[in-house]
């Protein structure tokens, strides 16, 4: 159970960041992503704190609203996370650029 309720933490750690970064209010991030209005902003706060845990469709449409990596949620190493954000914004093109500077032959 500590390690569920660690990778909840790290979730709603990792939402609430995102969601700040966009200036998005936590009942506004509600109802972009399809819930009810009288519920959103306390689902969403639950969701921060790590008392519930999205189903994974949610996360994916969290993700698409804040336009971010879905894998930038589970991400356990910060800068990692920050790596998954950054190439989640770059074009398609920037992204094979990128792909191809960093290969891992030596």
């Amino acid at each position: 159970m500590g390690n569920r309720n660690s990778a909840n933490n790290l979730f709603g750690r990792r939402l609430k960041d995102a969601r700040l970064r966009a200036g998005i209010p936590q009942d506004r991030l509600g109802v972009m992503i399809g819930l009810d209005e009288s519920s959103s902003s306390a689902r969403i706060s639950r969701y921060e704190t790590g008392i519930h845990e999205p189903p994974f469709s949610t996360v994916i449409r969290i993700a698409e609203v804040l336009a971010i990596p879905t894998a930038y949620f589970y991400c356990e190493d910060d800068v990692l996370a920050e790596i998954i954000q950054r190439f989640g914004k770059l074009s398609k093109g920037e992204k094979k650029e990128w792909l191809s500077s960093i290969s891992l032959t030596k």
